[in-house]
């Protein structure tokens, strides 16, 4: 007599980009999976909505990428770097990255999703991440330490904006400004729309008011004020989110099964943020089927997706670290770093170092 085979069913928490794309590739291969979301679809939320690296193999995979351009996304293949009054030239990207807004993304997941006999749970978790339960509720937020606070000293804080807007005229594809308390990327939207996302920093308890679109247009004299003088920011669009925890983490110093930005989140500069969660998701999959089959225990599975997450993102996370560091420092706004900004062979190194 023939062993009928044991199917778990497995709970992902969030319903973002990573929770989502798991939930999709795991019904492919026949796992009962309920997402757990406490939002509604659908939302905009702070994302560079570009799809760059090997993220989009994973779409290509799971057969979700004409499902993508179907919902008007777009290809990127150009993108330029301004610093100051300096920039570089543009060049053209190694392949075509996806710009889609997350307006839409997340619904249309959604959808799929459900359309594959997922079930969709709206109402926030509050329950342990036990055994058979996904942890992919998104970014981590950065802690204040105890001694910051007793000493009253006042640490560093990131801020992530986003908006779109109209009457935008891009030199290339995406385009990247460096700022002086941070940077701001514009990319290419269906509909003549331009995608505006900018990751700030300032320490905490500076009275500087609360974040808001204003900050996206930049400071007198750059050309990011002068490229935005015009353009027309379809207010309800903007949204933020404060606290982020640019850390690089590792999968094997936690015991649950993490993914996406609830693992790792990657310096937004790098362009490859969205990449990490469909990545991250695509490399859990298999463990976790197999755990639902009964072909491994919840421990295996979950050394398993944290060993390939660790192979897959480390290196990737510390050329970022540095990449962000250099981003922010004074040096990319002198004769200096105009020169790092029209090295071919800069750009190609970081690049390539951060997929």
């Amino acid at each position: 007599m023939t062993k009928a085979l044991i199917t778990r069913p497995l709970s992902i928490v969030g319903g973002g980009l990573a929770g989502l794309t798991l939930g999709i590739a795991l019904r492919g291969r026949g796992v009962p999976v309920t997402v757990f979301e406490a939002g509604k679809y659908p939302r905009h939320r702070v994302c560079g909505e570009f799809i760059s690296g090997r993220g989009s193999q994973v779409l290509e995979e799971l057969g979700l990428r004409g499902l993508f351009l179907k919902a008007g996304a777009i290809e990127a293949r150009t993108t330029i770097f301004f610093a100051g009054r300096a920039q570089s030239p543009v060049r053209e990207l190694p392949e075509p990255a996806l710009c889609l807004s997350r307006f839409v993304m997340d619904k249309m997941l959604a959808d799929k999703f459900a359309g594959t006999g997922g079930e969709i749970q709206p109402q926030r978790w509050r329950e342990d991440f036990a055994e058979g339960v996904v942890c992919a509720t998104g970014r981590r937020l950065q802690p204040v330490s105890q001694s910051v606070l007793q000493s009253g000293k006042k640490g560093r804080q990131w801020f992530g904006l986003k908006v779109h807007a109209r009457n935008v005229p891009l030199e290339a594809d995406l385009e990247m400004h460096l700022l002086a308390n941070g940077y701001v990327g514009l990319c290419r939207l269906g509909g003549g729309e331009v995608n505006i996302c900018g990751l700030f920093r300032r320490r905490h308890g500076d009275a500087a008011g609360a974040p808001s679109a204003g900050w996206l247009r930049g400071t007198a004299g750059t050309s990011l004020h002068e490229k935005l003088a015009g353009a027309e920011f379809l207010e309800d669009s903007f949204c933020s989110v404060a606290g982020l925890w640019l850390r690089p983490q590792r999968a094997l110093e936690t015991s649950e099964v993490r993914i996406g930005d609830a693992l790792t989140m990657i310096p937004p500069v790098t362009g490859n943020g969205m990449s990490l969660a469909f990545e991250s998701a695509g490399l859990a999959a298999g463990p976790l089927a197999a755990y639902s089959c009964g072909g491994m225990t919840w421990a295996q599975a979950q050394q398993t997706v944290a060993r390939a997450c660790d192979g897959s993102f480390a290196r990737r996370l510390g050329w970022a670290r540095w990449l962000q560091a250099l981003m922010f420092s004074p040096v990319m706004r002198t004769p200096a770093g105009a020169f790092l900004l029209r090295r071919d062979g800069f750009w190609k190194m970081m690049f390539e170092k951060t997929r």
